[in-house]
């Protein structure tokens, strides 16, 4: 990354929107590697965070920034576990 981060709050619509439909297409790819492996579970708990990222990233107003943010460490961590998990790496909390 080039520059200093920023916040959602920072952010323009644009970057939110871009920043939570690239972590839903992390976490869509990421179920879809893990369905190959028969990991149904987590197949079905990522799509539902996508979905809900997706759903909330065609609309998102100022109000629903706290949302979002949740929904973007939700999804974040469900990668970097998978990615963990796939390398034989734990993550301890």
């Amino acid at each position: 990354m080039h520059g200093i981060s920023k916040t959602l709050n920072e952010m323009t619509l644009v970057e939110r929107v871009s920043l939570l439909e690239n972590v839903a297409d992390a976490l869509e790819a990421s179920a879809d590697e893990a369905e190959g492996d028969g990991d149904a579970r987590f197949v079905e708990n990522s799509m539902c965070v996508v979905n809900t990222i997706r759903g909330l990233s065609a609309d998102l107003g100022g109000r629903d920034l706290a949302a979002a943010e949740l929904l973007l460490e939700q999804g974040i961590m469900m990668v970097l576990q998978f990615t963990n998990r796939k390398s034989g790496k734990i993550a301890l909390h």
